[in-house]
């Protein structure tokens, strides 16, 4: 009796095998790239309850950025500002705006604003933002040029890739301590110098003066 089927459909299962097997390498390779902070983080920009603009605050009446985030020196987290701190200025300062009635509220009945935080560290991952800030690592290396930007944004991945990058290399990140919130410090050239060549003649010796080693190889450093 004739075969029904073409020799060559002996191959069939062989061909289907490999055909899935490409299939999901892809899919798996598009996931590891897509599903990175770069691509899931980058540009999060959540709609706040009260339109804060950090290029206004921040960039063109040149507030210091630890007037609102206060513990920025002093603890290992970062502080989201209080209705007091808005306050502050506004019970002078544009107290009938529409815009601050979320403030008002706030104000009156004791409930804070519920800001939606930007920027969090994985409950896996330790980062001290005292430890930086008071090694010469300025908001800008993290957040952004923050005062260009009217609603603040997810500006770096803060994957581990990145922060590695910065530990081996700490001498492109290191500033002056009076610097630090100045986010459009650049450091003084020298003749035919580029800007990259300064900030590490400047970064290699600010890490010297202050004997800068963060871990980079040791997983504990952040994974405690």
């Amino acid at each position: 009796m004739a075969n029904i089927f073409p020799r060559s459909s002996n191959l069939l299962p062989l061909k289907i095998v490999l055909c899935l097997l490409v299939m999901g390498g892809a899919v798996t390779a598009g996931v590891w790239y897509y599903f990175t902070p770069k691509y899931t983080r980058v540009g999060y920009q959540p709609i706040q309850p009260v339109p804060f603009s950090h290029k206004l605050h921040a960039g063109q009446l040149g507030m210091d950025c630890r007037y609102c985030h206060s513990f920025v020196e002093v603890a290992a987290h970062s502080n989201i500002p209080t209705t007091q701190v808005c306050m502050n200025c506004h019970t002078q300062v544009r107290p009938n705006s529409p815009q601050l009635a979320a403030v008002r509220e706030s104000w009156e009945t004791g409930r804070p604003i519920e800001w939606i935080q930007i920027h969090k560290t994985p409950d896996y991952a330790y980062f001290n933002h005292a430890a930086h800030v008071n090694r010469g690592v300025s908001c800008v290396s993290c957040h952004g040029d923050v005062t260009e930007m009217d609603v603040v944004y997810h500006h770096e991945s803060q994957s581990m890739e990145w922060c590695l990058d910065c530990h081996r290399h700490p001498e492109n990140a290191l500033r002056p301590l009076e610097q630090i919130t100045n986010l459009k410090w650049k450091p003084e050239q020298q003749k035919g110098e580029s800007l990259e060549k300064a900030q590490r003649r400047i970064g290699m010796a600010l890490k010297n003066d202050w004997h800068v080693n963060p871990p980079n190889l040791n997983c504990a450093g952040c994974h405690r």
